[in-house]
């Protein structure tokens, strides 16, 4: 099990970083991969219906994200303090409100929207519907820098060390690592963020015009949260693509009918050298092993406050 897999997480720092809910953005007539013009319902806010577990595909939106999204304040997102948001908090991190009617009750964080650069969290739902556009949160951030320590090829990204002990992750009799996945997705479909010298605090798009090859590799049933396994992908130092590299990554955003968007995967972990070995599991889903979104049981610790 993953907790015999050491790390260095007694020497990671644990620092508090904060942002408040995003607008939703309207990004008004838009031009589907089809060439119609569609408005719709995309990125930022408080979405109600749509939390972790629940499909990927089937909404009518753009890029929706599951739950509420943050930032660090309005306008540049790519610099401090937003940047240092996005960089140090990681899955599986708690997320505390500090206003608001719902002052003190916790959430997840589940993912990291690149190009917009939204950081994703989870609330039960009774603290979604108590949130206003004006609340803000503080992240317990800890997870930057973790490492497994018998695997020094393998380079983690995002991932809170709690959300790595419940993974299942085990070490086989060849010394790989074997990580339980819900799909394996194959280069030639992984489409916007390629080419990004970002690995750490955002995500790139499966793209999903071929619906055809969607279906006969299962790829559209994949659910919000599932862990999945990015074939040839070396995201290191960047995304791109190499031979024989693995990445596993987490479905943090819904579908899109934009050319080469879809679906977006946060990268969590990757190595170039084909250490990684993927299993599949119908159980390989974040909500799952964190007991959040569709996965959330009324003793959950996490919706207390």
């Amino acid at each position: 099990m993953a907790r015999s897999l050491k790390t260095n997480e007694k020497g990671l720092v644990r620092t508090a970083v904060q942002g408040q809910v995003v607008p939703p953005r309207c990004y008004g007539w838009e031009v589907t991969a089809e060439g119609t013009a569609v408005m719709l319902p995309a990125v930022g806010g408080i979405t109600y219906n749509v939390l972790l577990g629940d499909p990927a595909f089937g909404w009518v939106a753009d890029h929706v994200e599951p739950g509420v999204s943050f930032a660090a304040g309005k306008g540049k997102p790519d610099e401090n303090p937003n940047r240092a948001l996005l960089a140090y908090a990681c899955i599986g991190n708690t997320v505390k409100l500090i206003s608001g009617p719902a002052e003190g009750r916790c959430g997840v964080v589940t993912g990291k929207h690149g190009g917009v650069e939204h950081l994703i969290v989870d609330f039960p739902p009774d603290v979604l519907r108590k949130l206003h556009g004006d609340d803000r949160i503080l992240v317990e951030a800890w997870g930057t820098g973790l490492e497994l320590v018998e695997f020094p090829d393998i380079r983690l990204y995002g991932l809170s060390p709690e959300l790595l002990n419940r993974m299942g992750l085990r070490k086989d009799s060849q010394g790989r690592l074997v990580v339980p996945v819900a799909a394996q997705i194959p280069p030639e479909l992984m489409g916007s963020g390629v080419g990004s010298n970002d690995s750490f605090k955002g995500d790139y798009d499966l793209q999903t015009q071929d619906y055809t090859t969607l279906e006969r590799l299962g790829l559209h049933r994949l659910r919000l949260g599932d862990v999945v396994a990015l074939q040839d992908q070396d995201t290191r130092w960047g995304v791109g693509y190499r031979r024989g590299a693995i990445s596993i990554g987490v479905v943090i955003h819904g579908d899109s009918r934009l050319s080469g968007h879809g679906p977006g995967i946060q990268v969590v972990m990757t190595c170039g050298e084909g250490r990684i070995v993927p299993r599949i599991s119908a159980d390989a889903n974040i909500a799952r092993y964190l007991g959040i979104g569709r996965f959330r049981s009324r003793g959950n610790r996490r919706s207390r406050t």
